[in-house]
């Protein structure tokens, strides 16, 4: 968003822009908060801005002076009710990172507006205001709240409560510099809001808790975008059986897509190398041929998969398959949108055994996927035991962890299980993982299978006291069905006996991904 910014008292010394914050900005940016707020702590850190830019890029606007900035306002979306009329600063900010932005929240809080001293009296203030008021009902949110300062209480503290302050000042019988501002700009005073921010003095660690509503908000447009509540998810512990043709393997997987439909649910996830039943008709003297010759049914496989996706309406997780391009095998997790779109996931990290028997080689990408039912991620087996890929996940926003796996004996299995579940409550996410059982004749290193599938849910009083949704009957062919709230994902988060996103000392550590890719 950029736009000249035209004020009938500013002269010609000044070329004000009104536009969205960049990567850029940061060191104007921390010049112009460090002097607004000398009494206050001054600026956020780096990593504070970056992470409002990462998280939420349109509602960090700013107004810049010949490319200096010289005003800005910081925003976030939340699902106001899970903090209520009694939160502070820290808390609905995320400790200046932001990570409590929700984009199917709707309510735009106002987390600062702040001017550069130098800058005051240019009616600075009231256009960043008016800008996000237009970004609020461009983006058909329900209203602005913000937690307003009270500075001038300072001079009333021995004589009034900051109530009576307050009514005072709305009564227009005190003047506020920052509240008689918001209440000229529309703003309404909906409650106190005590110990809101305790290191400022000046409002006696007291704010009010304001108001704008957006009349133009439209509740039939807002369901549109706004997120299902309960998903629906499917596993297929798959039984490993010789498959004679492409035909007969298609024929077995379209059996559990219509099965898993049939319940309405949203996704169906199968197995690590579900494929590798055909894999019986090739060369088993080597291996690693045998697994490359596999790698040409991979692509059919992904197109038969996507028609049946859009076909039954389901998301297909379509558990892995061997690839083999430009000399190099890799181990992949194909995610079979029902609207007919497609991504994929690699496996990144390679057993001993995958690498000696077959070749495999590691992906190195990692995404967190979009989907109609909310956002996902997916590790195939050995991955979710690395519990950095998890965390980068869910600082993406994913509430549902799928796990592709495949294992040859309980003590493989347990590894991966416990990982698993850990998963799931460390990240407060849901977390799918299925494999295969049964036996494959004749098929080198793919020879015996043991899993027991279960759907993992993080462990606090709104979930099952085990923190599993449901479990399958170990080493049987079967299918499980559970319906995952993503409402109570988020009421754990805030409010949760503990909130492990929220707790985190990003003040001590940090995780980043690396790899640079050139796509």
């Amino acid at each position: 968003m950029t736009e000249p910014f035209t004020d009938d008292t500013t002269d010609d010394e000044h070329k004000l822009v009104l536009r969205t914050l960049t990567v850029e900005d940061y060191e104007s940016f921390k010049e112009t908060m460090d002097a607004a707020y000398p009494s206050l702590g001054g600026s956020w850190s780096r990593d504070q801005f970056l992470s409002q830019l990462a998280v939420f890029p349109e509602g960090q606007i700013c107004i810049e002076d010949h490319g200096r900035v010289v005003a800005a306002a910081i925003s976030v979306i939340v699902e106001y009710d899970l903090y209520g009329d009694d939160h502070t600063y820290d808390e609905i900010g995320g400790n200046g990172f932001l990570t409590t932005h929700d984009s199917s929240g709707e309510t735009l809080y106002g987390i600062d507006i702040f001017v550069h001293p130098d800058y005051r009296g240019l009616r600075i203030g009231r256009r960043l205001y008016e800008a996000r008021k237009a970004l609020c009902e461009r983006l058909n949110l329900r209203r602005i709240v913000a937690g307003g300062r009270i500075p001038g209480y300072r001079q009333y503290a021995a004589t009034m409560t900051p109530a009576a302050y307050i009514r005072q000042v709305c009564n227009k019988e005190i003047h506020d510099p920052v509240l008689s501002f918001q209440l000229s700009n529309g703003f309404h005073v909906r409650s106190l809001l005590r110990n809101y921010a305790p290191e400022d003095r000046e409002s006696g660690a007291t704010a009010t808790l304001l108001e704008w509503i957006n009349i133009q908000y439209s509740d039939n447009a807002s369901s549109l975008k706004r997120q299902k509540r309960e998903v629906r998810v499917g596993a297929v512990q798959w039984q490993m059986r010789p498959a004679e043709t492409f035909k007969d393997l298609m024929t077995q997987v379209e059996y559990f897509v219509d099965t898993i439909a049939g319940y309405h649910a949203d996704f169906v996830l199968f197995p690590e190398f579900f494929n590798f039943p055909l894999m019986g008709q090739l060369n088993q003297d080597n291996p690693a041929e045998a697994i490359r010759d596999m790698a040409a049914f991979t692509e059919p496989v992904r197109e038969e998969l996507q028609r049946l996706a859009v076909e039954y309406n389901i998301n297909i997780i379509a558990g892995s398959m061997p690839e083999y391009e430009d000399n190099v095998l890799r181990n992949v997790c194909y995610l079979l949108r029902r609207d007919g779109s497609w991504d994929r996931q690699y496996k990144l990290h390679i057993t001993p055994d995958e690498h000696a028997c077959w070749g495999l080689t590691g992906g190195d990408k990692l995404a967190a996927f979009d989907t109609d039912v909310g956002r996902i991620g997916i590790l195939i087996c050995y991955d979710v035991e690395f519990p950095e890929l998890p965390r980068l996940l869910a600082e993406q926003g994913m509430q549902i962890l799928f796990v592709p796996y495949w294992t040859d004996t309980k003590n493989a299995y347990e590894r991966v299980r416990r990982c698993a579940q850990a998963r799931a409550i460390e990240n407060e996410c849901y977390v799918v993982m299925t494999g295969s059982v049964g036996n494959l004749p004749n098929v080198e290193n793919m020879d015996i299978q043991y899993s027991q599938s279960a759907i993992f849910t993080p462990s606090d009083y709104a979930f099952p006291h085990d923190a599993i949704a449901a479990e399958a009957t170990p080493n049987t062919e079967m299918s499980l069905v559970a319906d995952l709230d993503l409402r109570k994902l988020k009421m754990m988060r805030h409010k949760g006996s503990v909130r492990n996103s929220k707790d985190r000392r990003l003040d001590l550590y940090k995780l980043e991904w690396i790899k640079k890719t050139a796509d």
